[in-house]
């Protein structure tokens, strides 16, 4: 019989642990025979000391052990997902999804909720009247059939000791582990039965891995362990210091997803969105090399068949397809306010950190594993970095539906957008490609 505290003391002073411990003690924490505060004492000793890569890939076996691997030999395309580490602004996967799908490939997506200060995709999606996050394994597969792709949460069977430490995690201040986020994203995704699998991995200010160092050895790692698993992992590593697009919060995140798939959104989103659906088509084989696989996302967009798939993935669970032209059916907030520039200039820096905690303080993040989402809340009109703006004319838009919490919110943005008198560099938003051999 192995004691939990002699697991999490041996990894508090920094000692290997063996695939038998690592195996034990996730199983026994998802029959709950291992309670939080011992996972949550683990989850940090793990955060301080870190594990090795076998150690990693231990984990992530077991969190796919815990429960059992989706069947997806009945969809007659190419499986394929991503994958991003969160970042604020980030409704890729919005875009992403049914675009893929018009391309040709099946995108089985299993999401998760916010963690720390980025939104979680699940949470923007139920900003839709009516959507369902919580499809059975057999009415996942049918949308995927039928509709080319579907977005839905953990279910009770696909690595279900992921889905309690993903909770515990985001309030217990170990989110920014590599070992803890490769084995939550690979046991998910590797339980998914895909034939390949893409990463968005961020890094900066509004990411939790802060420097592109620490981005390429989370990638790496995830690399390694599709590997292991005999699957090809892609992975692009983007910056993460300004927000991405003009909306940050759940609702105005899905009305800015419907604007990108109408062709109405430029800029660092539309980048990141063609690319990784892009390197998708390349990991499957759908396209000879970049630029074929590119024209053929882009020619998808032009055409609205991307926005087409998301009308029917809406409906075919449950939600409101009719947002898709009308945004007064998704949540609005009472109080709406911008915040005006100073002075003229260029628009240089955006912090996006600060822009993530004004959206946690309005109510549209949880502090608490239990706290439930406003959707409503948020930022709106946001400026881009190498935006020239004039004195008077709004950089953001705050929407709140309480008046200490907007307080709050507009507290914690002053300072937050730099304007210099001539326009600066700005850096690539692709930091990298990794793509397998």
């Amino acid at each position: 019989m192995r004691i939990p505290q002699w697991t999490i003391e041996r990894k508090r002073d920094g000692e290997p642990l063996s695939d038998e411990e690592i195996r034990d003690f996730i199983l026994g924490y998802h029959a709950g025979d291992i309670p939080d505060y011992q996972m949550a004492a683990l989850a940090m000793a793990i955060f301080l000391k870190g594990m090795s890569f076998e150690e990693t890939a231990a984990l992530t076996q077991a969190m796919m052990d815990s429960g059992r691997l989706l069947d997806t030999r009945s969809l007659t395309r190419p499986v394929c997902d991503k994958h991003s580490t969160g970042g604020i602004g980030d409704k890729v996967s919005l875009m992403l999804a049914p675009l893929a799908a018009a391309c040709g490939l099946a995108v089985p997506m299993i999401s998760g909720r916010g963690l720390g200060i980025t939104g979680g995709t699940l949470d923007k999606l139920e900003a839709i009247p009516g959507y369902r996050t919580d499809l059975s394994e057999a009415e996942f597969l049918r949308v995927v059939a039928e509709v080319g792709c579907s977005i839905i949460g953990q279910t009770a069977t696909l690595a279900p000791a992921d889905k309690k430490l993903y909770a515990l995690r985001d309030v217990t201040g170990t989110v920014p582990s590599i070992p803890l986020i490769t084995a939550s994203i690979m046991g998910k995704k590797m339980a998914e039965g895909l034939d390949a699998l893409v990463l968005d991995v961020k890094f900066g200010r509004g990411a939790f891995m802060k420097t592109a160092a620490e981005a390429e050895a989370l990638a790496r790692n995830m690399i390694r362990v599709g590997e292991v698993m005999g699957k090809p992992v892609a992975a692009l590593l983007t910056r993460m210091d300004a927000p991405l697009g003009h909306c940050i919060g759940n609702a105005l995140e899905v009305q800015e997803s419907i604007d990108f798939l109408k062709g109405k959104v430029a800029g660092p989103l539309r980048e990141v969105t063609l690319e990784l659906t892009a390197a998708m088509l390349q990991v499957c084989g759908r396209a000879a090399d970049h630029a074929a696989a590119l024209q053929q996302v882009e020619s998808a967009l032009t055409r609205g068949e991307g926005l087409e798939i998301y009308r029917r993935m809406i409906a075919a669970q449950g939600g409101n397809p009719a947002v898709c032209d009308d945004p007064a059916l998704l949540p609005a907030a009472r109080i709406q306010e911008d915040f005006a520039a100073e002075t003229n200039g260029w628009v240089t820096d955006l912090d996006a950190d600060r822009f993530g905690r004004a959206v946690l303080v309005l109510g549209g993040g949880r502090t608490k594993a239990e706290d439930r989402i406003d959707h409503a809340v948020g930022i709106s009109h946001l400026v881009h970095i190498g935006d020239q703006v004039q004195k008077g004319a709004p950089l953001y838009r705050i929407h709140a539906n309480h008046p200490d919490r907007l307080a709050q919110a507009r507290d914690l943005l002053r300072g937050a957008i730099t304007l210099s008198s001539s326009p600066g560099d700005t850096p690539a938003l692709i930091h990298a490609r990794m793509m397998p051999q």
